[in-house]
């Protein structure tokens, strides 16, 4: 006698949900018109992207994300050097920092620090996308060791890099 119960179909991958992944509210719903130009840092929309280029004649003045973040002082990045150094020893560690801007920007043009805050106890460094934040605390945790942790925001476009100094063993 056969067996008539329904035999249990396995799930298809259109069954499973598919969380939202978060995106950069600065980036455009839709592209601007080409060319554009962007007022404030001069990069140049072309072929799908924003990058160092020549200003077309009669562009499109559209501002770049990375402009309109740095309006609205709102970071994507956070890095948070930790620790009480003297002048020298912060001046390195910065040195480091824009060097990995340097690196990052070559290639990618809205990736930028904005803005560099020293206080006694720690130095912060906000940037314009989460990547160049943990380009960041990687160089220096590489170049100075250390503990390094990032924390990705569940919530909002934003990362969070903090690194500490190496403690001398006692």
């Amino acid at each position: 006698m056969a067996n008539l119960e329904p035999r249990a179909q396995p799930k298809s991958r259109r069954d499973r949900q598919i969380e939202e992944v978060r995106h950069d509210p600065y980036l455009a719903r839709s592209k601007p018109a080409e060319p554009a130009w962007c007022p404030s840092c001069g990069l140049v929309y072309h072929a799908g992207r924003w990058q160092r280029a020549e200003r077309p004649s009669e562009p499109h003045r559209h501002f770049c994300p990375a402009c309109l973040r740095l309006r609205d002082d709102f970071p994507a990045g956070i890095v948070t050097l930790n620790g009480d150094f003297d002048t020298a020893q912060r001046e390195a560690l910065l040195g480091l920092a824009r060097r990995a801007e340097a690196s990052e920007a070559a290639e990618h043009p809205l990736q930028r620090i904005m803005a560099v805050r020293v206080s006694k106890a720690h130095t912060v460094i906000t940037t314009t996308d989460p990547h160049l934040a943990q380009r960041i605390g990687s160089t220096i945790s590489h170049a100075r060791g250390g503990r390094l942790t990032i924390d990705y925001s569940d919530d909002e476009y934003l990362v969070r890099v903090d690194w500490s100094a190496a403690t001398p063993k006692d």
